[in-house]
């Protein structure tokens, strides 16, 4: 029965009288709707709670509402919520012993009254499982547990097998079928066009590939292992009987005790090599095999060069051997000074923006006629990066085949080289126009070389020199590149100022085979 404090206390189905007394016209009470029970709503609450209304609360049983004649009869409570019998007699039942929606109380055994909204939602069906039901009254019959459901598991554990293996056939069969189409629209025969070629393809002599193939046959790769380790480099040959010219700094190491020298050829053959002599100045070195029978390279005339034309520099960059690179000749008289303060080599070069990189050094730079008219020796590098990892940037040097000539010779026939002077000391920390004498001696060394061509000349100390031969020279390197590019006993033009005079002296170079300050042309 449903008690005043609003708990629902399940009792044994009520008997039906069998003649139920109907109520006297007057006693008659107009129908009131059944009560709405409280909408629920289906979605969570932002915190994934759903908030549960609380009890009603109740007065005690003492408070009940009063019955008898006069007082008309409370409406049912709701639909499908009995009423118990009280003394014999149906009991209304109370506005707050109202059941709490969303619980279900059990059934009577009578029809539940029809709801007059017909979109509220339905009462659940009651069962034992809800965990909030009420307890059974003492002596009631207790309401079958409710079982658990596990049609869902065993679906999973029956299908998902079979669909997985029914999966794997699907996609093996697809796959073999596939591969049997794809297989049965390949041609028997690709069909791809090709070329007819009768005979041999001819290249033009002066084209790359034309001088490529006449000069590669003639430039070889040096390899010198010392204590310091092995460097690399290249080389080409200067006469058919073993001569072989290359940079001095490929070499500069095999003069140690233990160091070995080898050379090795276009076809693969490899053979020991002695230096016949080598210069720092020039940076320029010739070495001999026991090889007969050579094919030596011309040496062009360099002074025939002119800018834009076309070169193809060979070699064996980073140990790569009979590499062919092409470009023009990009500037002339470029000077460049390599190596240390007592190694250092001053080159009037040829620049060329063929790629030079570590191991072209000593290679040949060949005009369009397959000549040599440069050695390759250096190349530029960015700011900041160390030689070891420097490369083309398209600013490579040569040394230019006339001067290589002339100290080739030297080497081939005294094993030494000598360069031109005109005997004075340039002072590097001038910074006017022109370059500036020095002053003061330095070293042990004069000035002005007493007897020497300058002072012959009538050059001083501290007069400053505007030209050599007419071009401007503005820095002590580039004066003393272009009088090394001479012979000794050249006479060259030099634009002098004395004060605030200027004169045209001109100077016959003499020959020093010395070691001097790099500031004495």
């Amino acid at each position: 029965m449903t008690t005043a404090s609003g708990d629902d206390q399940p009792t044994s189905p009520p008997q039906p009288e069998p003649n139920p007394p109907q109520p006297a016209p007057s006693e008659a009470v107009p129908p009131q709707p059944a009560p709405q029970a409280p909408f629920v709503s289906p979605f969570a609450s932002p915190s994934g709670e759903r908030r549960l209304p609380d009890f009603p609360q109740m007065p005690p049983a003492a408070a009940a509402a009063p019955t008898g004649p006069g007082v008309p009869p409370a409406a049912p409570a709701g639909p499908g919520v009995p009423v118990g019998p009280t003394s014999g007699a149906p009991a209304p039942a109370t506005p707050s012993a109202a059941p709490r929606a969303g619980f279900p109380v059990a059934p009577t055994g009578a029809a539940p009254a029809a709801s007059p909204y017909p979109f509220a939602a339905p009462v659940p069906a009651p069962h034992g499982g809800v965990p909030f039901a009420p307890p059974a009254a003492p002596g009631a019959p207790a309401a079958p547990p409710s079982t658990p459901r596990a049609r869902g598991r065993a679906l999973s554990v029956v299908w998902v097998v079979p669909l997985i293996v029914l999966s794997l056939v699907a996609g093996v069969v697809g796959g073999v079928l596939g591969a049997r189409s794809t297989g049965a629209a390949r041609p028997s025969d690709a069909g791809l066009p090709t070329v007819s070629i009768t005979g041999t393809v001819d290249r033009a002599p002066d084209s790359v590939a034309g001088i490529a193939a006449a000069v590669l046959p003639s430039v070889v790769s040096i390899e010198v292992t010392a204590s310091d380790g092995t460097s690399t480099g290249s080389g080409f040959v200067l006469r058919q009987d073993g001569y072989i010219l290359t940079n001095n700094h490929v070499v500069a190491s095999a003069d140690e005790a233990g160091a070995t020298l080898v050379v090795l050829f276009a076809d693969g053959t490899q053979v020991d090599a002695t230096v016949v002599g080598r210069t720092a100045d020039y940076d320029l070195a010739v070495v001999k095999v026991d090889v007969e029978g050579l094919t030596p390279l011309l040496l062009g005339d360099s002074d025939a060069v002119v800018v834009g034309d076309p070169v193809v520099a060979i070699g064996a960059p980073l140990g790569l051997v009979g590499t062919v690179t092409t470009g023009i000749v990009s500037a002339l008289n470029r000077p460049v000074s390599a190596g240390d303060s007592q190694d250092t080599a001053f080159i009037n070069a040829i620049q060329t923006d063929a790629a030079i990189n570590p191991g072209n050094s000593g290679g040949p730079l060949v005009n369009a006629s397959g000549e040599v008219v440069g050695i390759n020796s250096a190349i530029a590098q960015a700011p900041g990066v160390d030689s070891t990892n420097a490369g083309s940037i398209g600013l490579g040097f040569a040394i230019p085949s006339n001067q290589a000539r002339r100290t080739a010779e030297q080497l081939i026939e005294t094993g030494t080289a000598t360069y031109p002077i005109i005997g004075v000391l340039l002072d590097d920390r001038y910074t006017g126009e022109g370059v500036q004498v020095a002053s003061d001696d330095s070293n042990g060394t004069a000035a002005v070389t007493p007897g020497g061509p300058a002072d012959a000349a009538g050059i001083r100390r501290g007069d400053i020199i505007l030209q050599i031969d007419g071009r401007p020279v503005t820095d002590p390197e580039e004066l003393i590149v272009t009088i090394r590019a001479h012979d000794p006993g050249d006479v060259v033009v030099l634009r002098v100022r004395t004060g605030e005079k200027e004169r045209d002296v001109r100077v016959e170079l003499s020959e020093s085979s010395g070691r001097l300050s790099p500031a004495v042309p």
